[in-house]
């Protein structure tokens, strides 16, 4: 697995499995077009935590993970939400201009706008292909679905930049569709392509959706507390590209005079002291609380009921460990 920390100990069996994804990606991306092969492997090279091919092999069936069909069809459908994942990371970052990721140039910075859009198509159309392998309408159809609502997150805070007057409501929306979309149907396959029952895979499903709500919120707090070395981009990444997130609407709500501020951002020197400023602030404090209200809605949807075989300890390990990402 490529990760810039070693594996909790629960999920730590996965290893293997991680492996075999990794050249399952490698595979997905090589043999084709050089333009958009090589930036798709440069992208995948750069690395990453997995999670969410992690989140598939945990909420499958564990009998499924056995050598045989089942096995490789979860391997597909791990490497298939993985390719989605990159392929809104190259086209994000063209959207919002990001210059680095996890420490690199990105596909925009370093190739041009028009490599970047066609890498990230080429991106989704190889998860797609991968998932195909299955044989499953179904799985196809719930990833189909996932990735719609990734694209209309997207245009949602396309919309929304700059706004300082968006509601916590409407920020919550935004993460549902762009993160939370993708965590939960990386559980729901696991499950459906594992063979678990439909109760089970709902649940799993929500587990992944609330675990993903976690994820994004810690990820804007980090924006504003978090050292660059650690996340690979500057702070106040999101102040810049006018993206207003859940620590800066709580910190605004408490303190108006805020607003004036955040708008100016990246007018002036001061992103360093804003960021400061609101890394201390009583939002931020909030804004992990509700963090951590997600992650309590996630455990309590997979603790003390039937889950049909998935891994349930490494899943509560999972999400204790979005929480351990900003601790």
């Amino acid at each position: 697995m490529t990760s810039a920390a070693p594996l909790p100990p629960l999920v730590r069996p996965m290893t293997p499995l991680l492996t075999l994804c990794e050249q399952r990606l490698r595979d997905a991306v090589a043999g084709h077009a050089d333009e958009v092969a090589r930036p798709a492997e440069d992208t995948l090279a750069a690395g990453g935590k997995r999670v969410r091919p992690l989140l598939v092999f945990c909420a499958a069936p564990q009998s499924s993970l056995a050598e045989g069909a089942a096995r490789d069809h979860l391997l597909s459908a791990g490497a298939a939400v993985e390719l989605v994942h990159m392929a809104t990371l190259v086209h994000d970052d063209l959207l919002d201009g990001a210059t680095m990721r996890r420490g690199r140039p990105t596909v925009a910075q370093s190739l041009g706008a028009d490599r970047a859009v066609s890498t990230g198509d080429f991106l989704f159309a190889r998860a797609f292909g991968e998932l195909t392998r299955t044989g499953s309408a179904r799985a196809v159809s719930a990833l189909a679905a996932a990735a719609l609502d990734l694209s209309q997150g997207e245009m949602d805070q396309q919309r929304a930049a700059f706004d300082v007057d968006l509601t916590e409501e409407a920020y919550l929306s935004r993460c549902r569709r762009k993160t939370a979309a993708l965590f939960s149907v990386a559980c729901r396959l696991g499950a459906m392509v594992g063979g678990a029952g439909r109760d089970a895979e709902d649940r799993l499903a929500a587990f992944g959706e609330n675990v993903g709500m976690a994820f994004q919120i810690f990820d804007d707090i980090l924006d504003l507390a978090g050292a660059p070395a650690a996340t690979g981009k500057r702070r106040g990444t999101d102040l810049c590209d006018g993206t207003v997130t859940l620590p800066v609407i709580l910190a605004m709500q408490i303190e108006p005079a805020l607003r004036q501020e955040v708008a100016a951002a990246c007018q002036g020197p001061g992103l360093d002291a804003l960021c400061d400023r609101l890394a201390g602030h009583e939002g931020l404090r909030l804004a992990r609380e509700r963090a951590l209200a997600f992650v309590a809605r996630a455990r309590t949807a997979i603790e003390d009921a039937p889950a049909d075989g998935a891994d349930v300890p490494a899943l509560l390990e999972i999400a204790d460990g979005v929480v351990d990402r900003y601790s």
